[in-house]
């Protein structure tokens, strides 16, 4: 099967609408923020468009930057080298739900990506070109072929590491103003050690946590580069940062070439994040 059928099966209900619902990201919370992007570091871009092409992803253009939006993100790719995938990152795998499990895995399969499927064979873990760890599972239920759902992260969790995983939700909570959401994962099982997260909930994305027993990387110059929250009056918002403490790798910055307000900080165990103001528009 071709990718171009396959783009059919799995995407045509997305690109052949092109409901304004698609580009728009989902609305803020209380403290103005929501999810806006994943951005990607890729080897080869046209690869890299064909992947996401065949998932459902609608293209868009972010200036020069290649882009595809799915229901409440943006995924965008920067050609470079990454240094390695997401796995061993303090950000382990990123998530979209399926309305039809098969034609997705039809998909991966068509593609020759890596595959690790779950007991129903309907969905399971799969991984872009350049080792971006993606959890895909069925939602028959949901209107969209595909949307966004999570970003799993994997801190270290040793007493040792001195930044546990409630430290990062509660990191987490002060900063982006989260809220707690429901626990969740698979217990361990005779023949699986099995994965059990901690959940919050940010306008667009679940972000879930699970504990993880050695030390792990940062996300800068891997596969998944950074993650990006669209901010309401981001130039207020940085200033509120700096005020509590918290260094900017990159200071609030106006791009009139892109007609966006950035930011850029890493959290404290290694997630790069991009903050922007105007993103919803693309």
């Amino acid at each position: 099967m071709t990718i171009t059928r396959l783009a059919l099966i799995v995407g045509l209900a997305i690109s052949l609408s092109s409901s304004p619902a698609l580009a728009q990201l989902a609305p803020p919370n209380d403290a103005g923020i929501t999810m806006g992007h994943v951005h990607l570091n890729v080897r080869d871009v046209e690869a890299s468009k064909k992947f996401w092409t065949a998932l459902g992803g609608v293209p868009a253009k972010l200036g020069a930057i290649e882009g595809f939006k799915f229901p409440g993100v943006l995924i965008l790719l920067r050609q470079a080298e990454p240094t390695g995938g997401s796995a061993g990152t303090i950000v382990d795998h990123i998530g979209f739900l399926v309305k039809d499990g098969p034609a997705s895995v039809a998909a991966f399969r068509a593609l020759g990506a890596k595959m690790e499927l779950n007991a129903s064979g309907r969905g399971g873990f799969f991984y872009t070109p350049d080792g971006l760890r993606l959890e895909m599972p069925e939602r028959p239920a949901q209107a969209a072929p595909i949307v966004f759902d999570q970003i799993h992260f994997f801190p270290d969790d040793r007493a040792a590491a001195g930044k546990t995983m409630a430290d990062m939700e509660a990191w987490y909570a002060r900063v982006f103003g989260v809220q707690p959401g429901p626990p969740g994962g698979n217990p361990p099982t005779a023949t699986s050690a099995g994965t059990l997260y901690e959940a919050q909930i940010l306008p667009g994305v679940n972000l879930r946590y699970s504990k993880y027993p050695t030390a792990v990387v940062a996300t800068k110059g891997r596969a998944l580069d950074h993650i990006g929250f669209e901010v309401k009056n981001l130039e207020a918002f940085c200033r509120k940062l700096e005020a509590a403490g918290i260094k900017f790798d990159v200071p609030y910055t106006v791009r009139t070439e892109i007609g966006l307000a950035i930011a850029f900080l890493t959290d404290p165990w290694g997630t790069y994040i991009e903050l922007n103001e105007g993103l919803g528009k693309f």
